[in-house]
């Protein structure tokens, strides 16, 4: 028996789950994207000072199609913060590896 509490999605919608562990999110400095005739690959990954190696956080898969979507999203959703909260200041890009400004590390 269904419970009565529970919503039904209504036509064209999805309904959308959340687990607690994925609503905590994954924090990421760097984006790595490459993609193929056939995909884009995001990797997501956190640097952290002094730490000569870092990890790829979260992989996300997509479609040209869907790469696209997400571009359009992005664009959008940079231009709605803005209006809201004025002009993201854009940095000179830092080379890999990333200095912190702690110590350099020496063989």
């Amino acid at each position: 028996m269904a419970d009565e509490n529970q919503q039904m999605p209504k036509e064209g919608q999805v309904n959308v789950e959340l687990s607690e562990e994925i609503a905590e999110g994954i924090y990421s400095n760097l984006a790595i994207i490459n993609h193929s005739s056939s995909e884009f690959v995001l990797d997501f990954i956190k640097i952290m000072p002094g730490v000569p190696k870092a990890r790829v956080k979260s992989r996300i898969v997509l479609t040209p199609q869907h790469a696209k979507r997400f571009l359009r999203a992005m664009q959008d959703n940079v231009a709605r913060f803005e209006a809201q909260h004025g002009e993201i200041k854009d940095i000179e890009q830092p080379q890999i590896p990333l200095n912190f400004g702690g110590p350099t590390g020496q063989a």
